[in-house]
């Protein structure tokens, strides 16, 4: 066996002893390699107590190098490939959650937050790729219409602007930034908490299998490997660092999507919240996550995720306008002849420059403009509206009505 291929079948082994993303094994691979941490590891040297007893008690349930050569085969047999950092295809990206540190991390998962030792990926693309010009779009399985909907649309609007969506394949908010990805003919990237062989959960299957073959199933578990409830939130730390930025559409009050967006703060990714109905249960941590976190950026739509994730100066989203009228364009003097203007009848010159508060020649002039516009016409001596005009005319009287206004 080469030398590669020895430190490739340790970082499995590696990672079946030991869950992925603790600190204290990504130290010692960086400072001793992964043959010889396993070596080290192995041998009960451990520096970490806790460590050591889980290492003792895997290798009680069989031995790491055999588990990670038969996890190789199986890999193979399910035309999936192991990506290390040692591969060209690795994502550069996720080397800063070396400097991820959460604050008031009491649990493990959220101190245990190390970049991963190496990736199982089934699908065509190179991974690094795939990455580097994504957006993660997360939230709550039990997604509202309103949920779904909206991450249909961020899905399918990334995707046809060449941008990757990834996410990790649940029910809900996940599956329809997938096909919206999907539908757009784009490319989208699921992140699994268990093995590529165990779709979870197994009602996508078919989803995983439309991603694996135009996108990327991946995970740093073996195939076999559970999906463990706490697999879950290491798996978040992967889809918050390797992006550019996380989208949380819908998220209750205690969700791993908003686990996510806090892992893409503290990893200085851009992090951005939907907001959803105040009366909704699925909202309730996506609006918490804008009021405790002051760098949570508030989005609506496609636009607003490229102005935060896109290029300076290039991908600013249009500012929120009402619908365009002729009259926006007009000017003090015109606008305010148009505004004296009785709803129905005729008024003539002198009485419309008397209470636009204008002088005689301005009246003239700005008239004859309104005339080419043909927003007045001239009758019996004096100016009308035109018939078309007046809804708008009417509208913006019953406003002033309703005000006080004379």
């Amino acid at each position: 066996m080469s030398a590669d291929d020895e430190g490739r079948l340790a970082r499995v082994a590696l990672t079946w002893l030991a869950e992925p993303g603790t600190r204290v094994v990504y130290q010692l691979v960086e400072r001793l390699g992964p043959v010889a941490t396993l070596d080290l590891l192995l041998d009960g040297g451990s520096p970490d107590g806790w460590l050591h007893s889980t290492v003792a008690a895997r290798s009680a349930a069989g031995d790491a190098r055999a588990v990670a050569a038969e996890a190789l085969d199986r890999a193979d047999r399910l035309g999936a490939r192991l990506v290390t950092p040692d591969d060209e295809e690795w994502p550069a990206r996720v080397a800063d959650l070396a400097n991820l540190r959460l604050p008031e991390a009491s649990r493990r998962v959220d101190a245990e937050t190390a970049p991963p030792l190496s990736f199982w990926v089934r699908g065509s693309w190179p991974l690094g790729e795939a990455l580097d010009r994504s957006v993660a779009v997360v939230g709550a399985r039990a997604a509202t219409g309103y949920g779904q909907h909206v991450a249909t649309e961020l899905g399918y609007g990334l995707a046809e602007r060449d941008w990757t969506v990834v996410s990790g394949g649940a029910f809900g908010i996940d599956a329809a930034a997938h096909r919206g990805a999907l539908n757009a003919g784009g490319l989208t990237v699921a992140v699994l908490a268990c093995g590529l062989d165990r779709p979870y959960p197994v009602g996508n299957t078919a989803l995983f299998d439309r991603i694996a073959d135009t996108g990327l199933l991946v995970s740093e578990w073996p195939p076999g490997a559970e999906p463990l409830r706490p697999r879950f939130l290491i798996r978040n730390r992967v889809i918050a660092g390797g992006t550019v930025g996380t989208v949380v559409v819908e998220a209750s009050a205690r969700s791993g999507a908003t686990q996510t967006a806090r892992r893409a703060i503290y990893t200085g990714r851009v992090a951005m919240v939907v907001p959803g109905p105040v009366t909704s249960a699925m909202s309730v941590g996506a609006h918490e996550l804008l009021r405790e976190q002051s760098k949570a950026r508030l989005v609506t739509g496609v636009a607003h995720v490229l102005e935060e994730v896109g290029r300076i100066g290039a991908d600013l989203a249009p500012l929120a306008r009402g619908p365009q009228r002729p009259a926006d364009t007009l000017d003090d003097d015109a606008r305010a002849l148009l505004e004296a203007l009785p709803r129905r009848g005729v008024r003539d010159v002198d009485a419309l420059a008397a209470r636009a508060g204008v002088d005689l020649r301005t009246a003239l002039r700005k008239l004859s403009l309104l005339e080419e516009l043909s927003m007045v016409v001239r009758r019996d001596g004096g100016y009308a509206l035109v018939p078309s005009a007046q809804p708008g005319r009417q509208a913006a009287a019953n406003t002033a009505e309703a005000s006080g206004a004379e």
